[in-house]
């Protein structure tokens, strides 16, 4: 199924314009959900690049919009989070012109650190504009920022480690860490929106990710969980260039599918 994509300059977010990729699957139309989505790089990747797992989630029917939330205001906390809300904010504006309509479900996502943004920018949608939200799907989201999982181990394997606590250093050089900085060390979860969560039996950042999920769980947030088997080509998605895709992306498609029919099928209160 072939995937449209084009480049967009959203020009009237309040941080400033943001320039961003979209892409949108053929199965595409009246109703599609829009996926605000954020890419990874450690937290210091910018610039817009092909993204195989957005174009994933388009496949299935999507407007994914993938973002340059980097750029306009710099990488550091909280800036990076300020724009991604922003964005939010925008879209859930503007969505009956431009990008989806009045039927069309919004949802953030997020792959590593774009899977962080994603859940600080859920938690604050939640504290000050919870009805927009439809839902959120995290990705191997990179939320530990002590790293002290037993699955990280694993990040030496594929040359991520060093990468990714030089990109946490970094990321919270302002100072302090705040919830919205690292999701898993906040007290307050409950009420945030449904969660799609991926992972992989070899991948680092399984156990922070299944730790979260479990977390939201608890807290009464509705989760969907899949964890692909070991050799699907997962832990490849954090080179840029990931290999075997054929081993993630149906499994991909039709949870995102099953996650979007779930939302639609919710009685409205």
């Amino acid at each position: 199924m072939a995937v449209q994509v084009k480049d967009m300059l959203l020009e009237k977010v309040a941080t400033g314009p943001v320039s961003a990729r979209v892409y949108q699957g053929a199965e595409y139309g009246k109703g599609s959900p829009i996926v605000l989505f954020f890419h990874g790089g450690a937290f210091m990747e910018q610039g817009l690049q092909d993204n195989a797992i957005a174009e994933s989630i388009a496949d299935a029917g999507a407007i994914v919009v993938v973002p340059d939330y980097n750029s306009p205001l710099g990488n550091v906390f909280p800036k990076p989070l300020e724009v991604g809300y922003s964005l939010f904010s925008y879209m859930a504006n503007k969505r009956a012109s431009g990008l989806g309509d009045r039927n069309s479900l919004l949802l953030v996502a997020g792959v590593e650190a774009g899977g962080n943004i994603a859940g600080g920018v859920a938690l604050k949608a939640r504290d000050h504009y919870a009805d927009a939200l439809d839902g959120q799907i995290l990705i191997s989201p990179l939320l530990d920022p002590f790293m002290g999982t037993s699955s990280i181990r694993k990040a030496d394997g594929i040359g991520m480690r060093q990468r990714w606590a030089d990109g946490w250093s970094h990321y919270l050089s302002g100072g302090g860490c705040h919830p919205y900085a690292a999701p898993c060390l906040c007290s307050r979860i409950a009420g945030v929106a449904p969660a799609l969560v991926f992972t992989a039996e070899d991948d680092p950042l399984r156990d922070e990710t299944l730790g979260y999920a479990d977390r939201l769980k608890q807290a009464g947030v509705a989760v969907r969980q899949q964890v692909l088997p070991a050799g699907a080509g997962w832990p490849s998605i954090y080179s840029g260039t990931p290999e075997n895709i054929s081993g993630w992306r149906e499994t991909m498609i039709r949870e995102f599918g099953s996650f979007v029919g779930d939302k639609r099928r919710q009685p409205i209160a």
